[in-house]
């Protein structure tokens, strides 16, 4: 999965829950967002791979429900 997919997939969903999704900022290796304040890092490869994706969802699964992604 690409990792523009990712964001827009998370910033889709919060927008939807009326969650807070922000770029707190870019580090060396890796993005870094909040969502509703749970730290998201990102890392800046162009494709991620559906198993690392999935690893990245499930760290908002607090945020935005459980198995939010498959719907």
């Amino acid at each position: 999965m690409r990792r523009r997919e990712v964001i827009k997939r998370i910033a889709v969903a919060a927008r939807r829950q009326r969650a807070t999704w922000i770029l707190e900022r870019e580090g060396a290796n890796h993005t870094i967002y909040s969502l509703n304040g749970v730290v998201v890092p990102i890392p800046r490869h162009t494709e991620l791979g559906e198993i690392f994706a999935v690893d990245i969802f499930k760290e908002c699964e607090g945020v935005l429900g459980k198995g939010w992604w498959k719907k």
